[in-house]
């Protein structure tokens, strides 16, 4: 079993065919109900256009690898179709049980590898490397900005037995705990644009207040 925590450079010139069977899966639920923590800062209708702007970011960024939504409301779903993306309706509620289905249905669907991505990440242009060498195989984990929660994780389908989704608080060591049971190889990558989520007011402010906008690609390097 392998170990390694790793940096992405984002190196555009080790790109292989994208022919792989690698599909991206983005959880998305209602936009009614998204980013019911920023309440105290924006309205109901503002929190649903964010959620529906910072998604349609992350689907754009999975282009063009097999991308599908994983939902459980028809509005969702409608719109999912609109920006691009197959749609994957499940029936288990909660993320790690949503999770747990879905990659039963990619497994079913043909495709052997997955990238697993949130929807609320501002700064994401790019998810595509993570089918490239060498984050094309075991578990790769890249972290929030504090280094403790996943914001995207990649994973080989059909393990038996099957990884346990951890999301959650220390997101991040469990699901390194996780590849580590399965005596899978496991990198942790720490990514500037992908460390990005919006999911409480702190980090509303701090993305506005430390201008995370900016145009460039300047990855923290490895912890």
């Amino acid at each position: 079993m392998d170990f390694e925590v790793a940096s992405h450079a984002g190196n555009e010139g080790d790109r292989k065919s994208l022919d792989t069977g690698t599909a991206v899966l983005v959880p998305v639920k209602s936009f009614e109900l998204a980013k019911g923590r920023l309440s105290e800062h924006l309205q109901a209708d503002e929190r649903g256009r964010l959620a529906r702007r910072l998604a349609t970011g992350v689907i754009a960024a999975a282009h063009p690898l097999p991308t599908y939504v994983v939902c459980d409301n028809d509005a969702v779903a409608r719109w999912s179709t609109k920006v691009g993306a197959d749609v994957m309706r499940v029936e288990a509620v909660g993320l790690n049980p949503a999770m747990t289905e879905a990659v039963e249905l990619a497994a079913a669907l043909g495709h052997n590898r997955a990238i697993i991505s949130h929807a609320d990440l501002p700064l994401a242009q790019d998810l595509t490397w993570l089918d490239d060498a060498p984050y094309d195989r075991g578990i790769v984990v890249v972290t929030d900005r504090h280094g403790t929660g996943t914001n995207v994780l990649a994973l080989p389908l059909g393990l038996d037995p099957p990884l346990v989704f951890r999301y959650g608080p220390d997101s991040a060591s469990l699901h390194r705990a996780e590849a580590e049971r399965l005596g899978l190889a496991v990198q942790v990558v720490d990514d500037e644009r992908l460390g990005w989520d919006l999911d409480t007011p702190e980090d509303l402010a701090a993305w506005l207040s430390e201008g995370a906008e900016r145009g460039e690609h300047q990855p923290k390097g490895a912890r």
